[in-house]
C-alpha cells in the first residue's frame, strides 16, 4: 500500500504575523513632489515611456503611471528635476527598480 503524503506548506495566521506597514516616504507627499509628478506624466501624454524591443510601451492613463527617478534619489538624483523624471506603468517601474536596487547592492572590489 503507498504511503500518503501530506501537504508540507501550513497557512500563517495573519493576527499572529502581520506584514511590515509600508509608509511612504515624507519627500514624496510634499506639494513640490506632487507638482514634479504631474509634470513628469503631463510631458509623456499619459503613457509608459519604456521600450520593448523598439516599441514604446502602450499602457497609457486610466491604467495607474508612475513617475519615476530615472536616476534614483538614493543614487544621487536629482529629485525635482523634470528631466530627471519619466513616466512608467506598474510593470516596467517594478523592472526598473528591481534593476536599480540589485545593481547598488552589487560588491564592488
Amino acid at each position: 500500500m503507498a504511503k500518503i503524503i501530506k501537504p508540507g506548506l501550513r497557512s500563517v495566521d495573519l493576527r499572529a504575523a502581520r506584514p511590515i506597514e509600508k509608509r511612504a516616504d515624507p519627500e514624496l507627499l510634499t506639494a513640490e513632489h506632487r507638482a514634479w509628478r504631474d509634470l513628469v506624466l503631463q510631458r509623456a501624454v499619459y503613457q509608459c515611456e519604456a521600450v520593448d524591443n523598439g516599441r514604446r510601451c502602450s499602457v497609457r492613463f486610466p491604467s495607474r503611471l508612475f513617475a519615476d527617478h530615472i536616476i534614483e534619489r538614493k543614487d544621487g538624483g536629482a529629485p525635482l528635476d523634470v528631466r530627471n523624471g519619466q513616466c512608467l506603468c506598474g510593470k516596467h517601474h517594478s523592472l526598473k527598480t528591481a534593476a536599480a536596487r540589485a545593481e547598488r547592492m552589487k560588491v564592488r572590489y
